[in-house]
């Protein structure tokens, strides 16, 4: 990375990075902390930054994008603590809710590996479709088809049926 910026501009843009910051968390010790980090990545070379870009722009492009996979992390954790963790309820599941629990995951462990795969991005990781064709190397559309057929297969499965999948004859 070409650094072409000096400890000067970088402090002449502190306020500002601490306001967007501040606009972003509402809390100003989590403000700091995302000021903190963007420009530790900005420094560390995590991301590159064109010559001809604004050194503004480049750091609160970077600070948007960590405020945002926090984001993303936090509500995968609290999704995760409440399936773990002491709800209201403090009674245990029922033997018919244990059951098809494990029913459930015995169905999706049934499933082809590529099903299996995209269900886990955007049920637990909480990736976009998007996120998922440029992770996977695919277009989006054979994502949201992919998908739906492994939805499809999964509801069957649950159901007790079984789905083969139709096979087309190419020349």
């Amino acid at each position: 990375m070409s650094r072409n910026f000096t400890d000067d501009d970088l402090r002449e843009l502190l306020p500002r990075l601490r306001r967007f910051a501040l606009s972003l968390t509402r809390h100003e010790s989590s403000a700091d902390d995302l000021v903190q980090s963007c420009l530790e990545r900005a420094l560390s070379g995590g991301t590159e930054r064109r010559d001809d870009g604004d050194l503004r722009s480049w750091l609160f492009q970077i600070m948007y994008r960590h405020f945002l996979d926090g984001e993303r992390r936090t509500r995968r954790f609290a999704g995760l603590f409440s399936l773990f963790g002491a709800g209201e309820e403090e009674l245990a599941p029922s033997t018919e809710e244990i059951v098809m629990s494990r029913s459930a995951l015995r169905d999706f462990n049934k499933l082809p590996s590529d099903q299996r795969v995209l269900l886990l991005l955007v049920s637990v990781e909480g990736l976009s479709y998007q996120e998922i064709a440029d992770t996977l190397g695919i277009k989006i559309g054979t994502v949201m088809s992919r998908l739906s057929r492994a939805r499809k297969a999964l509801r069957a499965l649950n159901d007790g049926t079984t789905i083969t999948p139709s096979l087309r004859i190419l020349k």
